[in-house]
């Protein structure tokens, strides 16, 4: 049987390498760093657990739940403290509740009568049906108004994408926000009758899926993959060159050259536009396509996706150095109140055994499309940067007990207006060199359980091809 190259070991690539495997494909993984993982690594010091990247998995998907239990994870699986379940949205420089229901909406302080009007009259502005692709920022301003925009999609961007409203395209980062007016004419009457529907089908909403994490954090379900794929995980190997034979790809790596069936590329965008693929008469296969390498050419588009940098700054402090409470998932904050963090996520209230008994840990991130620059200083200014913020929203006093800080200059890639050429060309590359697969979070969606899904299909998709 053929084999199947996987390139890259982050979620995506492990996951479709751990499903290819699971059905008699064999598989090799090619990752170019010293670790699995990507931006998932959970860090265990002094009684604290820092997540250095996401913090949580939402369970979106019967897909995901059923990853965890082909893992044998479930015993090592831990839902979030039910106690954790508010979420905060600063306004006025304090963190305020935001509403889970229709009457807490109408209650809150977090919105004008003005905001809340809009909402209320929201079922009865027409759908734009005219095809032309809408920003965030003017789908929410078109449908709502500019507060909701400013004081809660803003927020709300920053803590998904590290965004900005009026950059990215609504339906490429929020398909379903697209496919609720474009079904029911609605975002109101979409919530409502949407739900039914993703109850047949097993689904749940993003707002309302079970977020999970493990004992040791996330970090434990790419472990748990990589041990299970043994040696056909090849770490600090990266791949400096594809090229089509007549029976599959040659993958090529500073140790060698190796044949294989298929390839699946589940990197980032901009390694994908400097990697060197040769097909057709380029790679010496007769009777070749041309097609194929003007596809593989274009994706050199690929740098053109921007990805800002974002620093995660995990702090802990001594319960009594913290006034706010910190009961709950953690707080969003809109550009407009002027701090300089993008949120914080209420670590320790979330999980157990994140920090000693009697601390609080506290995870917030710097940078973004907001402030791209402030997530490139050096540790100590990071640190001061976000206790400056915390003083002020949570009233926290003194010197934390733990830090930990990581740097991703290139974090979150942004689809922004016009992110549908970058689809289209990878479908061409596709379409035009068989073999060749492009599944992550470039393609299918930022969030880990895209980049999961996203594995996971495209794994069932290439076994077909093998069976």
């Amino acid at each position: 049987m053929k084999s199947v190259a996987v390139i890259g070991a982050g979620v995506t690539g492990l996951t479709a390498a751990f499903y290819l495997k699971r059905s008699g494909v064999p598989v090799t993984v090619f990752e170019a760093g010293p670790r699995p993982g990507g931006v998932i690594r959970s860090v265990r010091q002094n009684g604290f657990l820092a997540e250095c990247g996401p913090n949580t998995i939402l369970e979106t998907s019967p897909q995901i739940t059923q990853l965890i239990r082909d893992a044998g994870l479930e015993n090592r699986k831990l839902a979030t403290d039910p106690r954790a379940a508010a979420r905060f949205l600063v306004r006025d420089k304090q963190p305020v509740a935001m509403p889970d229901s229709p009457p807490g909406f109408l209650t809150t302080r977090l919105f004008s009568v003005q905001a809340k009007l809009a909402v209320l009259r929201e079922p009865f502005v027409p759908p734009r049906r005219d095809g032309v692709e809408e920003s965030v920022a003017e789908f929410v301003t078109r449908r709502l108004n500019r507060e909701i925009l400013e004081r809660a999609v803003d927020a709300l961007v920053a803590g998904v994408y590290a965004g900005d409203p009026h950059q990215l395209s609504l339906p490429h980062a929020f398909p379903r926000l697209k496919a609720l007016e474009d079904r029911y004419g609605s975002l109101v009457k979409g919530a409502i009758l949407g739900a039914r529907e993703r109850k047949r089908r097993g689904e749940v909403a993003r707002d309302r899926a079970p977020k999970f994490s493990f004992d040791e954090g996330l970090q434990v379900l790419p472990d748990t993959l990589a041990a299970q794929l043994g040696d056909s995980l090849k770490l600090n190997a990266p791949v400096t060159r594809l090229e089509q034979t007549g029976g599959g790809w040659r993958v090529a790596t500073p140790d060698g050259d190796m044949d294989f069936g298929a390839v699946i590329y589940c990197g980032t965008a901009y390694r994908l536009a400097e990697l060197n693929i040769r097909t057709g008469a380029r790679a010496g296969v007769s009777g070749s396509d041309d097609r194929a390498q003007e596809a593989v050419a274009a994706l050199a588009a690929f740098s053109e996706i921007y990805y800002p940098p974002v620093a995660s700054v995990v702090l802990g402090f001594r319960r009594e150095d913290v006034a706010h409470p910190c009961r709950g998932f953690g707080m969003l904050i809109p550009k407009i109140e002027g701090f300089k963090i993008l949120g914080t996520i209420f670590s320790s209230a979330l999980f157990p055994n994140r920090a000693p008994e009697g601390c609080v840990l506290l995870t917030s991130y710097v940078g973004g499309a907001r402030y791209p620059e402030l997530a490139l200083q050096p540790p100590e200014k990071l640190i001061e940067t976000t206790l400056a913020d915390l003083r002020i929203l949570l009233g926290v006093n003194g010197v934390p007990v733990f830090a930990h800080t990581a740097v991703y200059p290139q974090a979150i890639p942004q689809y922004n207006v016009g992110y549908g050429k970058f689809k289209a060309l990878l479908d061409a590359a596709e379409n035009h060199c068989a073999g060749l697969f492009f599944a992550g979070h470039y393609r299918d969606g930022v969030s880990l359980g895209d980049s999961i899904l996203s594995g996971r299909n495209l794994a069932e998709r290439v076994a077909k091809m093998f069976s």
